[in-house]
């Protein structure tokens, strides 16, 4: 059982908590934001996260990529996916990952295994998201 700890900053319900359940199988501790608001308040309480997977489109004023600046800032350790249905490669930093939606929870699961070195304990997830 892995002790990392990833939070997911993604406001499509449904997509959060396939990553969320996905996450939690494959032995991550996960904590989940529908905003970047809520986001940048669990990284107020916990500002070591391993990992954070983010979506660009989110409610309100700020972007999945404004968090992506904010927890490099605080948390310069933390592993940033960054995900979105659009091309927005040019604006991700070179220590960020991009992750172009529609993808497979096993292609997540798979990155984070090489970016965390995180035991892989998933089997094929054929699902995209």
């Amino acid at each position: 059982m892995s002790s990392r700890t990833v939070l997911v900053a993604e406001d499509d319900i449904l997509i959060r908590l396939m990553l969320v359940d996905a996450l939690t199988d494959d032995g991550y501790h996960v904590v989940q934001a529908g905003t970047v608001l809520e986001a940048i308040a669990a990284i107020g309480r916990n500002p070591t996260f391993d990992a954070m997977i983010t979506d660009v489109d989110m409610p309100g004023s700020l972007t999945g990529l404004d968090l992506a600046a904010v927890v490099s800032s605080v948390a310069p350790r933390t592993e940033i996916i960054v995900a979105s249905g659009r091309d927005v490669s040019e604006h991700v930093s070179p220590s960020w990952r991009f992750m172009p939606k529609p993808y497979s929870l096993d292609r997540i699961l798979t990155l984070l295994e090489s970016r965390l070195g995180a035991p892989a304990q998933h089997g094929i997830v054929a699902r995209a998201i």
